[in-house]
């Protein structure tokens, strides 16, 4: 961890600031704008992209991929800006829950891929990139997307250490076990061998 020199006021701030910028659904504010009905009575009721994916639209899809990354992206930049390196991890772990139990939704909310990555890619950009290289490493091979992000996550750590950003593995570890903890139905179908692959219905 990074250490704390920022004041207590400041940190409360930016964890509220960043909680809120994470809360954001983008999936279910994109379907509804476009008439594509309610994300939560789609597919898996997963308010991601992946999830998005399965009304057909595939720009609604990449939109939301690319807005739930971004929200942890610009959270984390923000806050280094405005405050510093600590409350920069901060917004990382406020944001990342902001989408895992958003306020607007009954604290129900997505799975938190694509807004780990936009963190990552955001605190320390070679890390970021090893874990979407490894995402797209393990979906080529295994084309499962559930599979493909939990080794994502897990890989994190070890790419934050190898990387020379020791000082972040508490926080990758963390978001890590939560995108575990999130994923507890997909695991469970991984390993009865049941879970969708990637382009099939």
């Amino acid at each position: 961890m990074p250490a704390i020199e920022s004041g207590l006021w400041a940190l409360i701030l930016t964890g509220v600031l960043g909680y809120l910028l994470g809360s954001i659904p983008f999936g279910i504010v994109i379907t509804r704008a476009l008439g594509l009905g309610d994300l939560r009575k789609i597919g898996s009721g997963n308010i991601g992209a992946t999830n998005v994916l399965r009304t057909g639209n595939k720009p609604a899809a990449l939109a939301t991929l690319l807005l739930d990354s971004g929200k942890g992206a610009i959270a984390v930049l923000i806050a280094r800006a405005a405050v510093g390196e600590d409350a920069a991890q901060l917004a990382a772990f406020t944001s990342f829950l902001g989408h895992l139990f958003p306020v607007w939704l009954g604290f129900r909310g997505g799975k938190g891929v694509a807004t780990f990555l936009g963190t990552l890619l955001a605190l320390a950009w070679p890390v970021g990139l090893a874990c979407c290289l490894t995402w797209l490493a393990t979906a080529a091979l295994g084309r499962i997307s559930s599979l493909s992000a939990l080794v994502a996550a897990a890989s994190g750590v070890l790419w934050m250490i190898l990387l020379g950003f020791g000082q972040m593995a508490a926080l990758g570890a963390v978001l890590a076990v939560l995108i575990f903890i999130r994923h507890h139905a997909n695991i469970r179908r991984i390993l009865a061998g049941t879970e969708p692959r990637i382009g099939k219905k």
